[in-house]
């Protein structure tokens, strides 16, 4: 397999033969030839590289050629898209595809294949909407309780002092990471929760809780369903502020009018069997 480098709108063939024993005979060149690459994107102003390299060509529908390269070669190329559909989510789409030198390659990126990863921006729930959240989940004793996406950490400290017997944040951002953990030891509970920096889509042991909480993203909610699906016991109570889960339907939706006038929407959702 030739492996092939871009460097801005050009191509830089970047290639190491590898399992000869000695020499190989020389060969007769082959002709050169281009391909064409036809990328959809997901909106017009999604950020595309190709094989590292950006691209800066516009619009949902891009369309490049390859230097010369050798006609009838495999050649693998990785595109990757980020992309911003509303002003707190970002969304990173990665594309591998396989073609032979002079073909024409056809690729979408606006179809989501399983891979997704979303950076949320982070936004405060104000204390007496995570209240209400974990009267809505009915947080008990016997309960760990997971926050995705902690933020500062708000969520589980009032968990645990609810009367959890654990809380368990994890959020993507350094930097929220370290105001949470600080936040744990203001309020003297660092012996009941746990602070991560890690991404919500790898959690190895989300099978422990009893009670899920999430402030994200209607788009991060459909990438995080099959993980919820799969992993969440039977009984698991899972409250969101605001945005869905995929087309998973909730138990209760309901609204809330919070002390600062706003009004509020929490989803709540138990694991079946």
């Amino acid at each position: 397999m030739l492996r092939r480098v871009l460097t801005g709108l050009s191509f830089v063939c970047v290639f190491t033969l590898v399992g000869f024993a000695q020499a190989p005979k020389p060969a007769e060149k082959k002709a050169g030839v281009k391909s064409t690459l036809k990328v959809t994107v997901p909106q017009d102003d999604a950020e595309l590289t190709i094989e590292k390299a950006a691209m800066k060509t516009p619009g949902a529908m891009r369309e490049f050629d390859t230097p010369e390269i050798e006609a009838g070669a495999n050649y693998e190329y990785e595109f990757v898209v980020v992309w911003e559909p509303n002003n707190y989510t970002k969304i990173t789409r990665k594309k591998t595809v396989k073609f032979k030198g002079g073909d024409e390659v056809v690729v979408d990126l606006t179809k989501d294949e399983g891979n997704d990863k979303a950076f949320i921006r982070y936004v405060p729930t104000p204390d007496d909407i995570v209240k209400k959240m974990l009267d809505m989940a009915k947080v008990s004793k016997d309960d760990t309780v997971f926050d995705l996406g902690c933020g500062d950490g708000r969520l589980v400290i009032a968990a645990v002092k609810a009367g959890a017997k654990k809380g368990v944040g994890i959020d993507l951002d350094v930097e929220r990471v370290k105001e949470s953990k600080e936040n744990v030891d203001k309020e003297k509970v660092k012996d009941k929760v746990e602070i991560r920096q890690g991404d919500l889509l790898e959690v190895k042991d989300l099978d422990t809780a009893n009670v899920v909480l999430m402030y994200l993203s209607d788009e991060l909610g459909k990438i995080i369903q099959p993980k919820l699906m799969k992993d969440l016991k039977p009984g698991t109570r899972v409250v969101s502020h605001r945005f869905t889960i995929g087309d998973w339907t909730p138990d209760e939706t309901v609204k809330v009018k919070g002390e600062d006038g706003d009004e509020y929407t929490l989803h709540i959702w138990t694991v079946k069997k």
